[in-house]
């Protein structure tokens, strides 16, 4: 099983997790954890649990431990819930990606930006994008890396999380076409690794 849940029986959330996979494009590669924690917050780059400090966040990915954690409210909201899950596996698909193929994302969104293009299709990307400099594209910056990846987990939960609708998805259609065919043409084909 690619997405294993610890410590909740919680038979809607399985549900929801499942229906989910067979959304999904074939992903290959090991097993990813999933663990719900209540209050999440980040703090200076710490993730805390019901702590007093930080910012709350949805979710937090540790790539090399291959585990998920999820703030425990997305348990009652399945669309949701969906949206982040997809998010986070696709910076295990980000990483394993390749440099030529984050290259070729990397081009999609920066010709987006250089066309005057506004909005985005999550806050995690929209967020960073409005720090952006013309300076941070064209240095390919750190700043800009993170959009990029930002952005390419966003559209993929966009594209596979079932959620049609939602305040977050700002890019207009049109960019959003030419996203889903970066997507589902020969830069995505095959089974992805994460």
């Amino acid at each position: 099983m690619l997405l294993r849940l610890e410590h909740t029986d919680d038979a809607e959330v399985r549900r929801t997790l499942d229906h989910l996979m067979l959304r999904i494009p074939p992903l290959r590669g090991r097993g990813i954890r999933l663990e719900f924690r209540p209050a999440l917050t980040d703090h200076r780059g710490r993730l805390l649990s019901e702590g007093s400090v930080g910012t709350p966040i949805h979710a937090a990915t540790h790539i090399r431990k291959r585990y998920i954690v999820l703030d425990a409210e997305l348990q009652t909201k399945k669309s949701e819930l969906a949206r982040i899950v997809v998010h986070e596996i696709f910076h295990f698909a980000w990483l394993r990606l390749g440099n030529k193929k984050r290259r070729a994302y990397e081009q999609l969104v920066s010709q987006e930006i250089q066309s005057g293009a506004r909005g985005e299709l999550g806050w995690s990307a929209e967020s960073r994008k409005r720090k952006l400099t013309l300076r941070d594209r064209r240095n390919r910056t750190r700043r800009w890396h993170e959009y990029c990846c930002e952005s390419f987990c966003d559209t993929g939960a966009w594209l596979y999380s079932g959620i049609r609708r939602h305040g977050e998805f700002t890019l207009a259609l049109r960019l959003r076409n030419a996203r889903r065919a970066w997507f589902e043409g020969a830069e995505m084909r095959g089974a992805t690794p994460i």
